[in-house]
This record gives C-alpha cells, sequence and structure tokens, in this order.
C-alpha cells in the first residue's frame, strides 16, 4: 500500500479538495485493510477479497473507497445510511471483519495536537494527521452476515414486480401476499413519479446550455 501522504494526496485530487474527512477515510481504511491483512487492496490479487461498508455520505467515504479500490459497480462497496462516521471492513476468504469508527471526541483534541495551527478546519485537519489510532479511532471485531446474494460477480437472480413490471436483482424484492414485489411498489420510493414521457420528450423540454428552458412556455 502506499504511504499515508501519496494516499490523502491522490484521494483529495479524486474527491475535489482536502478536508479533515479526507484524512480521517484515509487514515480509516489504511487502518482497516491492515487489521484484516490486506496490504494492498486495489492490487489483482487482493481486490477480490474485500467488501466494505461504509455508513455515511460523507468526504470521508470517497477516501474509503478511494484507499481500498471498493466500488457499488463491482459490489465491493456497500452503503449503509446510518449517518455514522464509520466503516467495515471485511475480508471475504477468511470473514475476519472490524468496524472502525471516528471518535467524536477527537473534534475537541484538535488543539491538543495541533496548537499552532490557526482556523477550526486547518486545525482539525493537521491533528487528524498527527493523532494515533487509539485516539481518532474505535475499534470492534464484529462478523458480518453476508448473503451469497450480496457477493460480488454476476447477477444471480431475477425476479418481476407482479404490480409494475420492474426486473428486480439480487433479491431485493419484497415477498407479499401479493407475489414478489419491488421496493418501490411494497414500501414508497424517494421518488414521486408525474408522468411517463419518451426520450424525445425530455430532451425537447430539457433546460439549454444557456439555462433556458426549451419547448415550454
Amino acid at each position: 500500500m502506499e504511504d499515508f501522504e501519496s494516499l490523502l494526496r491522490s484521494s483529495a485530487e479524486a474527491h475535489g479538495h482536502l478536508c479533515p474527512g479526507q484524512v480521517i477515510g484515509v487514515r480509516m481504511a489504511m487502518l482497516g485493510c491492515a487489521l484484516i491483512g490486506l496490504d494492498d487492496p486495489r492490487s489483482p490479487a487482493q481486490i477480490k477479497k474485500l467488501i466494505v461498508y461504509v455508513e455515511m455520505d460523507r468526504c470521508a467515504a470517497d477516501a474509503v473507497a478511494h484507499v481500498t479500490g471498493a466500488k457499488l459497480g463491482r459490489r465491493s462497496l456497500k452503503f449503509m445510511d446510518y449517518g455514522i462516521m464509520a466503516a467495515t471492513f471485511v475480508h471475504l476468504e477468511n470473514g475476519l471483519a472490524f468496524r472502525v469508527v471516528s471518535k467524536e471526541e477527537a473534534r475537541d483534541l484538535a488543539a491538543v495536537y495541533a496548537p499552532e495551527v490557526a482556523g477550526k478546519a486547518a486545525q482539525q485537519l493537521e491533528a487528524y494527521r498527527r493523532m494515533p489510532d487509539e485516539v481518532l479511532f474505535q475499534l470492534q471485531e464484529v462478523t458480518v452476515p453476508i448473503s451469497a446474494l450480496d457477493l460480488p460477480g454476476p447477477t444471480r437472480r431475477k425476479t418481476a414486480c407482479t404490480r409494475c413490471g420492474q426486473i428486480v436483482r439480487d433479491g431485493k424484492e419484497v415477498e407479499t401476499d401479493q407475489g414478489p414485489l419491488c421496493i418501490p411498489c411494497a414500501r414508497g420510493a424517494y421518488f414521486i413519479a408525474l408522468r411517463d414521457v419518451t426520450v424525445r420528450e425530455a430532451l425537447s423540454a430539457a433546460p439549454s446550455r444557456s439555462g433556458a428552458t426549451a419547448g415550454r412556455p
């Protein structure tokens, strides 16, 4: 694995900016991989041995993904919408898993570890670089039951929703007395459907490059 500063630089470049969350995420990922015995998780020899669960949609999540090479499209990155600055690293071959949680009290210690740095964000960024792992993180050794349907690889099962007909992959359907339903039909969706439109209709009504709306009064 590359050294911390190199990973932080490339992670910040991929993310778009350097921030305290990037420092936490890079260190979280380096520690998590070390705990389960992976020293080069992005390498061809190790990339298929790891699944990572991130519990936040913040800057740290991008850093964790960058360091580990875990991706949603590979099914090696799982997003658990808990709102917690934590990630769990699972070795798929031996089942060893550790959950690494960023300690909230570390924020209050920034002035102790970087007293000469002015500005809250800048001070945190530098302090998080310097803090020992045991100050910055809480660890839990855990077991993560992983269904075969959640493993990386090709689609293992497809099911048609009995209400809307949408194909649902990998066991994400909801079994009801009406038969299998997709999650939007069974529990409601994050979106509110207005109407079905053709691609031509949608493009003709799309905002123009100048910001004006074409095809609408």
